[in-house]
């Protein structure tokens, strides 16, 4: 049985720009997406590569813009 691995991927001046977990090298669980100035951007979640659930998408000062929603697997 394979383990998540944590994954990081930052901008050129080292904010993050995602984070979240991979599996067998595919996007898994809980991923957010930041901005360059920091702010969250968007956060939902993965199976194996799929986008699953209810996703959220923020605005600059990080309040909730809209969701969108993908079947569950």
């Amino acid at each position: 049985m394979s383990t998540p691995i944590e994954r990081v991927d930052t901008y050129a001046n080292g904010t993050i720009k995602a984070r979240g977990f991979e599996l067998d090298g595919e996007l898994h669980g809980t991923w957010e997406w930041f901005r360059a100035d920091g702010s969250l951007m968007r956060r939902g979640e993965f199976d194996r590569g799929v986008q699953v659930g209810t996703w959220e998408t923020f605005t600059r000062d990080e309040k909730l813009h809209k969701e969108t929603h993908f079947p569950q697997r």
